[in-house]
């Protein structure tokens, strides 16, 4: 938790202003997995189905008219400055008080810690377009767990327009307002982490089949549209750079050694693509698929050719059987 901030500086913003347009200076870096953004992603869209199917439309903690919102833990790892949120588990909040189960809380975090003895409970998340004024009541239970949890906020409305992932992830702070100590929610920076296990699922889930029964022709068309657009914005980000860095060299920006050091860093690895052992890799790959595919399409010649043999050896022995011969034609 930081220290407390200039009374000047916050003593005229609301806690939801502050939260919204203050950033954190815990100096943490955070790294969320999309296993967690797929995990809350599946948790609104169950509970949002079961609420359409049951007539209910709003919960206890969601206003008339609106998606109900749902609750759940983060668990992951701390390393020095450092936190890593691999997973998440669903929260039950009681609708009448509005206050978390503890008891299905504490279960639930005993059963995690059986399979995952080295994760631990960061924070929480919740869906829904703002931090509301209970979400912090819900922070502070909390904090017995963990002293200083992060919340994740997913946004569940479509914004056609937005590039960037419906994802917000704030941590506490206490600020001077009106004179008095408040605890309220900051922004924090964070970046997307993969696994080679997580990169194999999400592109799975990315080429499901729609569930209007759209054809092969549509999933390409959209799965090709999604390569333009990562290609146009790595295009633009590139681009960025470029213009920075021109700017800099000519003396119109100042100097910045650790971006220069980034882009050194980000230069350096271009070369490790067109290296010999790269090829060798790549090309034996490619020669494996081609392998599996010629073994595929082997085996399904040979399954048909089974089929029709089996066929004329059918037809054969009923026409012998006619003839009171005996035999078979293979």
């Amino acid at each position: 938790m930081s220290a407390p901030s200039d009374p000047a500086v916050d003593s005229h913003q609301p806690a939801g202003a502050a939260a919204a347009a203050a950033s954190s200076s815990s100096g943490l870096t955070f790294k969320l997995h999309p296993l967690v953004i797929v995990n809350v992603s599946d948790h609104h869209t169950r509970v949002k189905a079961q609420a359409a199917c049951s007539g209910d439309g709003a919960s206890a903690a969601a206003p008339a008219g609106q998606p109900p919102r749902v609750f759940g833990c983060v668990i992951g790892v701390q390393r020095g400055r450092t936190v890593e949120i691999f997973n998440s588990f669903e929260l039950v909040l009681d609708p009448v008080s509005g206050t978390l189960d503890r008891s299905f809380l504490e279960k639930k975090q005993e059963l995690y810690k059986k399979v995952f003895p080295d994760f631990y409970v960061l924070g929480w998340y919740s869906t829904g377009s703002d931090v509301q004024e209970t979400d912090m009541q819900i922070h502070k239970a909390l904090m017995d767990i963990n002293e200083s949890p992060v919340y994740l906020l997913l946004n569940p409305a479509i914004n056609l327009s937005q590039k960037d992932l419906p994802v917000t992830i704030y941590e506490s702070e206490l600020h001077v307002i009106d004179g008095s100590p408040q605890l309220i929610f900051v922004r924090a920076n964070y970046t997307i982490e993969t696994v080679e296990a997580e990169r194999i699922s999400v592109d799975h889930v990315a080429h499901l089949k729609p569930s209007d029964g759209g054809s092969a022709a549509t999933q390409l068309a959209a799965h090709l549209t999604g390569i333009h657009s990562a290609i146009k914005m790595l295009n633009s980000r590139v681009r960025v750079i470029h213009q920075y860095l021109v700017s800099m060299q000519k003396g119109d920006m100042p100097l910045d050694n650790s971006l220069l050091r980034q882009v050194s860093s980000l230069v350096r690895r271009l070369p490790a693509m067109e290296s010999e052992k790269f090829q060798d890799d790549f090309l034996m790959e490619y020669n494996d698929t081609l392998l599996m595919t010629y073994l595929a399409m082997f085996t399904n010649c040979s399954s048909t050719m089974n089929e029709l043999v089996e066929k004329f050896n059918t037809t054969y022995e009923r026409s012998t059987a006619r003839r009171g011969g005996r035999g078979a034609f293979m």
